[in-house]
């Protein structure tokens, strides 16, 4: 269906503007993938991106579904609350360095919008002060800007914009022939993409963008920048299904060409602007890469170094961290261009969503390959996806660990599925019965032995969990408070308190009634210390031959998690 026009920047443009951007990376995320060699070449440029601007759509479709148009027409959102919204929901979604540059771009138009107040709209002028002051803010927040980059694509597109003159349309479309400029020019500027044979897969993401943008207010889909220089004579992605890796035509790439960090580290972090100012002053001593952007109290950190653990401890120190993940780039590839020690794919991998980053240290141990889910914040169907990737395997079993998740995994596995991967979804309510399906995973078993095994141990797993009733509500015990203490058995509120421990132990003896051989305890952060000790205790004096296990979960949701099997 052809797309119709706008002719204001308001907040139907927005909204616009994002979908259009987003199947445009949807349709271009492979291809910038597969010439991605700057700062790492690690082949995921335009996944991030994609999932990034995944996070910002979700973001402004709410503001639509959540702003309430009177019958008669009254007014709805303003251009400034749509970009307000989708900057915030990049922010909060940035993936990778790429993805965190762009939350740095949106969020700098949103400024230029919020300061034209309570106005529905903006015009071309708005537009080419909002690109302009893009530009600059992704600029500042790169403790080292590059030239060759998206960086110098942005800022050209903000030049040409500048020199545009008329309306909306007149201004996307400068700034979009100003970013494909910029793109060509990028191998130029930069010595790894030269060697490699192709423009900046960042800029291109940006250029995708724009063209978007353009879409927007002309209804025209512009022609997409080549991605290849045209001498190296080698096919972009996808154009028979296969292609050749910009990463093995660079030769040694990457930081400096001499190798770099092994880790990537990215959170959320709640801080005042003093704390973030020293923080930049730290990161940039432990590594390199260094993006931090957002304000208002909530930033998003990037940074590549050798010691993770020292970079989230220097967000601790600053403020409030969370949302944290933690990359390894792996060893000798996505630094120096070289193929890793092993490029097969894994026979089997599994794959599961987990509610805290305790928990997904513990199933990383166990070999699984995590998406962290964080509380109000379940992982979209993209995140899932990309772990498959990650997890470079034949066959995948995944746990999806919540209920409410089974559809969200059921669709990133038939996605995988086109991929050529054998993928078998377990349905697991809960952390504690993907630990139990984890512990009876054999890959040296026929595939469909192994998921039935797991799929068994999960089903004879029982589950709970402890929490704090946020409002009044009906329950299956009663009436509850905002407040209460809750105990969930199998889903269903089962017990009403006042107190953590005691609240936790009618919770178990309940399960244990049924038998049991094994319990597992998962501890949240704000669990009381004493509660394992003695929710351990009770098992010895009142349950023999059961034994208990007991790991910490991190910032989980629940106060605690049970499992009875």
């Amino acid at each position: 269906m052809p797309q119709v026009p706008q002719t204001f920047f308001d907040a139907l443009a927005v909204r616009t503007w994002c979908r259009l951007a987003l199947r445009e990376l949807g349709r271009s995320r492979e291809d910038i993938d597969a010439i991605n060699v700057y700062p790492v070449a690690d082949g995921d440029t335009g996944t991030n991106l994609y999932l990034t601007l995944e996070s910002a759509a979700t973001a402004v479709e709410a503001v639509f579904t959540g702003y309430e148009v009177e019958p008669q027409g009254g007014p709805g959102p303003s251009s400034a609350d749509a970009m307000h919204a989708m900057a915030h929901g990049a922010l909060i979604g940035a993936r990778g360095n790429s993805g965190t540059i762009l939350a740095q771009l949106l969020r700098g138009m949103a400024q230029v919008l919020a300061a034209g107040g309570e106005a529905p709209h903006t015009d071309g002028q708005g537009l080419r002060l909002a690109l302009r002051n893009a530009a600059d803010a992704a600029r500042r927040a790169v403790a080292h800007p590059v030239e060759g980059t998206v960086l110098s694509v942005a800022s050209a597109a903000a030049d040409a914009a500048e020199e545009a003159e008329g309306d909306c349309a007149s201004v996307a479309r400068a700034a979009h022939e100003g970013a494909r400029a910029a793109l060509a020019a990028t191998p130029g500027q930069l010595a790894v993409l030269k060697r490699a044979g192709v423009v900046d897969a960042g800029g291109s993401g940006l250029v995708a963008v724009l063209g978007a943008l353009v879409e927007t207010f002309t209804g025209q889909t512009p022609v997409a920048p080549a991605t290849e220089l045209p001498h190296t004579g080698v096919r972009p992605a996808g154009a028979d299904g296969e292609h050749a890796g910009a990463a093995e035509r660079a030769g040694a790439v990457g930081c400096a060409g001499t190798g770099g960090p092994a880790f990537e580290v990215i959170y959320l972090l709640e801080a005042e602007d003093a704390a973030v100012d020293r923080l930049r002053e730290r990161l940039d001593r432990l590594g390199d890469s260094l993006v931090v952007v957002g304000g208002d109290g909530l930033w998003n950190v990037h940074v590549h170094v050798d010691d993770a653990g020292a970079a989230v401890e220097a967000g601790v120190e600053a403020g409030r961290p969370h949302r944290i993940r933690i990359t390894h780039f792996g060893l000798g590839d996505v630094h120096t261009g070289a193929e890793p020690p092993s490029r097969e794919r894994a026979q089997r991998a599994v794959v599961a969503v987990v509610p805290g980053e305790g928990l997904a240290g513990l199933y990383a141990e166990a070999g699984a390959t995590t998406v962290l889910a964080r509380p109000g914040e379940p992982p979209a169907s993209g995140e899932i996806v990309q772990a498959v990737r990650r997890a470079h395997a034949r066959e995948v079993v995944l746990l999806p660990n919540d209920a409410e998740l089974r559809h969200t995994a059921a669709a990133a596995a038939e996605q995988v599925r086109t991929e050529g991967v054998r993928v078998a979804l377990i349905p697991t309510r809960s952390a504690v019965q993907g630990i139990a399906a984890l512990a009876v995973h054999a890959p040296d078993r026929r595939f469909d032995e192994d998921v039935v095994q797991m799929t068994s141990a999960a089903g004879a797993t029982r589950y709970a969990e402890v929490v704090v009733a946020e409002h009044e509500s009906w329950t299956m015990a009663g009436i509850c408070q905002a407040g209460d203490v809750l105990g969930l058995v199998d889903g269903d509120v089962a017990v009403i308190g006042s107190d953590v421990t005691a609240t936790a132990e009618a919770v178990l003896d309940r399960m244990l009634q049924a038998g049991g051989e094994l319990v597992t305890l998962v501890l949240g952060d704000e669990a009381p210390e004493t509660v394992a000790e003695h929710l351990q205790a009770r098992v010895r004096e009142a349950y023999l031959a059961v034994d208990t296990v007991v790991y910490r979960g991190g910032r989980q949701g629940a106060l605690l998690l049970i499992g009875v099997e």
